[in-house]
């Protein structure tokens, strides 16, 4: 997801902002940014730390779980929740999954945030877990839809050595296998991390 002033951020996050610190139209010899975000802006990886104190940091992440062969799930359109059925689905031995929902189309029409996305049930989490699924992606910037703010799926995984990566845009990457390179930002004892994420088709 790229990064701009106005893009959608989960409510009570901070906003995207970019202010030019210097400016060669402005007659400085150079440009430089300003930037202000939060750590779970656009795509970004959640580690155990987001949720438990003491837990592992986003600087210090398995990397190895965030780049290999993965594979993308289509979610019914219809569907208002990725459910233990959808996961209980993949192929066995799929460690890297990333699911396509009705969001992915929503973003692809607006940049914008809405509060009705798709995410998974914790049976759904669960299930995940049980198969040894080491990286759950989804195309919204939650990986629940929680109001409740009890946020089961994100405790059911991270706590069970899943990293979650969430703020996908995948409007254009059909179903099937491919090989994910996620890299987060380094930020040393980072609740969570910014991520630019590719999908390379194999």
């Amino acid at each position: 997801m790229p990064l701009f002033e106005g893009m959608p951020v989960f409510p009570g996050d901070p906003p995207f902002r970019s202010m030019p610190g210097r400016s060669v139209a402005r007659g400085d010899p150079y440009s430089m940014s300003e930037l202000f975000l939060g750590s779970h802006v656009g795509t970004h990886v959640d580690p155990p730390l987001h949720f438990f104190p003491g837990g592992i940091p986003a600087d210090r992440v398995d990397l190895e779980a965030l780049n290999g062969p993965c594979q993308v799930v289509d979610v019914d359109e219809a569907a208002s929740v990725v459910d233990s059925d959808t996961a209980d689905r993949l192929a066995s031995g799929t460690s890297r999954v990333l699911f396509r929902t009705a969001n992915s189309a929503r973003w692809a029409r607006s940049l914008t945030f809405f509060p009705d996305y798709v995410g998974l049930t914790p049976a759904a989490a669960d299930a995940l877990v049980r198969r040894g699924v080491r990286l759950v992606g989804i195309d919204a910037l939650s990986i629940e839809n929680d109001p409740s703010e009890a946020y089961p799926v994100h405790r059911a995984l991270l706590t069970q050595g899943s990293l979650i990566l969430e703020g996908l845009l995948l409007a254009g990457a059909p179903a099937g296998p491919y090989r994910l390179e996620c890299l987060p930002l380094r930020l040393r004892g980072g609740d969570g991390s910014p991520a630019r994420a590719t999908l390379v088709t194999v």
